[in-house]
């Protein structure tokens, strides 16, 4: 699914502030490596059925394994593997015995101490690995995970990473041991031990993709394979709140274009952000903060949510705005199945301009039937004669005043919003008063 650098961080996928960010939120690993390849992940949503299939299948795997997940592995020990086959160290002899094990322990202390230490994390490491291995041996396993598992079974079978694997965590290694398993390791596993840590990186993404699906209670969607964009959730919700409310949504070639109204905090953004990170997910292979979605496969996913100017280039807000709304156009004008979130349309320029400049988008979008439009504004106006085409859908969000006191439903409700709250606030928060006084 194409998307681009904007929209990641117009849905929060990832932000300048990691902490506030669903990838942040969703990241259960361990090691360094793990992360970059969830970081991966999340930077490549699938494009077709059968990988974002074969990734939920992988998931639903982990899933029945979280517990029994090797404990031995931790950033710690990868990093100390990783330092170890790039070490400045003094030669080991190629043939060890008693006699030139314990001259190399007097002469190279100091490197010996780096041998000793690195080998029990190796130890570690190859533990680790062979309970994976174990923990999936008699499952029938889908494609990638199978692959992968085999692979790194077979890499397992050579005798210095076989003799590692079998070991005890407690277990003492002499120094004819302990200078054996660091020559083998760094003159003739080097190549393999690498791609042993790429290959448990990978799978600990997928097992944190696992552990988020459990934590956060997400369920996996359903694709419907049709040419026809769709998309129907009940109970979606935005996974970044502490305390959401859950919305029902449908969207279809019919009805494809949602014109949403409300009052600022009334939930729109939310909502808007709600939707496309869902179906990012979902095309990641992950489950969905909804009880349950039903969605085509879509080919790209465009925002236009955090527009800023830019003075640097003397480009103002409202100029971007358009640059935005034009290269939106350009991408979804091909025929194929795009979801488009717009928040707040033409902010940077004045009310009567706004309103005409919102409409002509508008009218021509409506053209567009394969793809879904979400857009809120606040422009409650231009509704009235967007009402003569079929396939907008008006929906808006409830704000209730009582007493300069706002109280906000965060239900979807149809129709168009008459909210006008501005002058509430500002009276609220007595800055009318304080201007009285002046």
């Amino acid at each position: 699914m194409q998307i681009d650098k904007i929209t990641f961080n117009d849905i929060s996928i990832f932000h300048p502030e990691e902490e506030s960010s669903i990838f942040h939120k969703l990241n259960f690993t361990r090691t360094v490596g793990g992360k970059e390849w969830l970081r991966r992940f999340f930077s490549e949503p699938h494009n077709d059925l059968k990988r974002i299939l074969g990734t939920q299948h992988i998931i639903k795997t982990l899933l029945e394994h979280l517990d029994d997940w090797p404990q031995d592995i931790t950033n710690g020990t990868i990093l100390m593997v990783d330092k170890f086959l790039d070490y400045n160290l003094d030669p080991i002899p190629p043939s060890i015995n008693s006699f030139n094990a314990y001259s190399y322990k007097l002469l190279h202390n100091a490197d010996y101490a780096m041998v000793k230490y690195s080998v029990k994390h190796f130890a570690d490491f190859m533990r680790g690995l062979q309970a994976i291995i174990q923990l999936f041996d008699t499952r029938e396993l889908p494609a990638y995970l199978a692959f992968y598992l085999d692979r790194m079974k077979k890499l397992l079978q050579e005798k210095p990473l076989q003799q590692l694997s079998a070991t005890r965590s407690d277990e003492k290694f002499s120094p004819q041991q302990n200078l054996y398993f660091g020559y083998h390791l760094r003159v003739h596993f080097k190549t393999e031990l690498l791609e042993l840590i790429d290959i448990y990186s990978r799978l600990e993404a997928w097992w944190s993709m696992a552990m988020a699906v459990k934590t956060y209670d997400l369920h996996f969607p359903q694709f419907v394979e049709q040419d026809e964009p769709y998309l129907k959730a009940e109970g979606l919700y935005h996974l970044l709140l502490q305390k959401p409310v859950a919305y029902d949504l449908v969207m279809h070639p019919n009805e494809n274009f949602i014109f949403l109204t409300g009052a600022n905090m009334a939930g729109k953004s939310t909502l808007i952000k709600s939707v496309g990170s869902s179906v990012f997910l979902a095309h990641m292979g992950m489950g969905v903060p909804a009880k349950s979605m039903e969605l085509s496969l879509f080919d790209g996913l465009l925002t236009n949510i955090n527009v800023a100017d830019n003075i640097a280039k003397g480009e103002s807000y409202f100029f971007n705005e358009v640059q935005r709304i034009k290269n939106t156009i350009y991408k979804i004008n091909d025929g194929r199945k795009w979801l488009v979130l717009i928040d707040e349309l033409f902010k940077g320029t004045n009310v009567q301009d706004a309103m005409k400049c919102s409409l002509t988008v508008i009218k021509g979008l409506i053209k567009i039937k394969n793809s879904l439009f979400i857009l809120s504004t606040h422009l409650y106006e231009i509704g009235e004669e967007l009402k003569q085409y079929p396939n907008i859908a008006f929906k808006y969000f409830e704000t209730t005043v009582s007493e300069d006191q706002l109280s906000f439903s965060y239900q979807l409700k149809d129709g168009i919003s008459n909210d006008r709250i501005g002058y509430v606030i500002l009276r609220r928060e007595k800055v009318v008063e304080m201007l009285e006084k002046l």
